[in-house]
């Protein structure tokens, strides 16, 4: 979710510092990744554990060639087992000519850049060539591809699947207008509608013009001219720290009705048609989580749109965020204010925190709601 270059800077610990790599299941059980970014290493540790994914075939999408979107290759374990089958998609280039992906992973591997070079990679591995505007079926999904504005070509992904539809857009700039229109045609109706909003809009107005990245207002754009159901704010810049994101959300939100900043580890789910998205942060983010006993005040505003405050116990507390019980049920987005007792070096102090409902569960306790929230500040 890092755009550029990857980050191990405190400030951007909460949303996280690997460059691109999402993984996507699809209902048949159909097993894509788009990008192999850094993050594509630890979805590597991930699948060589004993409960991992071992054996198959997997369907990578690779948008460009630039190096935060390939970087991860020569890390990704799976790779070098022979038992995996690894079908690889993206354009010819016209710097490079047939057999562009091929040669990009290739060349990053040759000596003296790297210790082994392709060949130790025991996978099958095949590459396929895709153009903008062509689709292709992987099982029972459809996959299509578009330009999209971005120095050396770009290409962003559709996957319809029978659970709803995803698309995938990053490193895109706004200015282009057939390109502009390709991006609303992927984003048309989507579930889903993961898109660049690497720089602020004066950023983007003044000195990153021209750098092929976007902002959240053109998302947000975007994503109202094609009727996508969810925006998620991806390729966030090395410079902007994690409170700058939350700026950014802020800013999305108020323009839009179901935005979600991307995060290292966020997990999103489609359900049932007309449901609301869920997104949250599994135990990979979570490391830090401790079970607390804090006394707590909570405001904020219920389903209903009506105002509420409660007092609670917070038990379930981690650096990120908290998993609250609720008698009230707060609308999925909205922000909370909590305000808690933590012991201090001269009695009890308050600690107050601001944060957002990432997901509303039954609670253990009868009548209550587990509310998970996410902090901002």
């Amino acid at each position: 979710m890092r755009g550029s270059t990857p980050t191990v800077d405190p400030a951007t610990w909460r949303y996280g510092g690997n460059t691109p790599c999402l993984e996507l299941t699809a209902p048949d059980g159909t097993q894509f990744i788009l990008d192999c970014g850094t993050g594509l290493r630890m979805l590597g540790r991930r699948w060589s554990k004993p409960e991992g994914k071992s054996g198959g075939e997997t369907h990578i999408l690779v948008t460009h060639y630039h190096w935060d979107h390939i970087q991860g290759v020569p890390f990704f374990a799976p790779l070098y087992a022979p038992e995996n089958a690894f079908h690889f998609y993206s354009f010819r280039s016209k710097y490079l000519g047939q057999d562009s992906l091929k040669q990009v992973f290739e060349a990053q591997m040759a000596m003296p850049y790297f210790p082994v070079d392709l060949s130790a990679m025991a996978s099958k591995r095949k590459f396929n060539e895709v153009d903008g505007g062509q689709s292709f079926h992987v099982g029972e999904n459809k996959i299509t591809a578009q330009w999209l504005n971005h120095p050396q070509g770009c290409l962003g992904y559709r996957i319809e699947t029978p659970a709803g539809t995803v698309v995938y857009a990053t490193d895109n700039e706004p200015g282009d207008k057939i390109l502009e229109e390709n991006l609303r045609e992927l984003a048309a109706g989507a579930d889903i509608f993961i898109n660049d909003a690497q720089f602020t809009p004066d950023q983007l107005a003044t000195t990153r013009h021209g750098w092929g990245h976007s902002s959240w207002k053109e998302g947000v754009r975007a994503a109202q001219d094609a009727g996508a159901k969810t925006l998620v704010l991806f390729h966030h810049d090395p410079d902007s720290t994690d409170r700058a994101v939350d700026t950014i959300l802020r800013n999305a939100r108020d323009e839009f009705d179901s935005v979600f900043a991307a995060g290292e580890g966020m997990v999103i789910t489609l359900g049932s048609p007309g449901d609301h998205v869920q997104a949250h942060l599994p135990g990979t983010r979570t490391a830090l989580r401790r079970e607390a006993q804090f006394r707590a005040k909570v405001s904020g505003v219920t389903e209903g749109g009506k105002p509420f405050e409660e007092e609670t116990l917070v038990r379930d507390l981690a650096l990120q965020g908290a998993l609250i019980s609720l008698e009230h049920a707060p609308r999925l987005q909205s922000e909370l204010l909590v305000t808690m007792e933590a012991p201090g070096s001269d009695g009890r102090q308050q600690m107050v925190l601001r944060g957002y409902v990432v997901r509303t569960e039954q609670g253990a306790e009868k009548g209550h709601s587990a509310v998970g929230v996410v902090f901002t500040e």
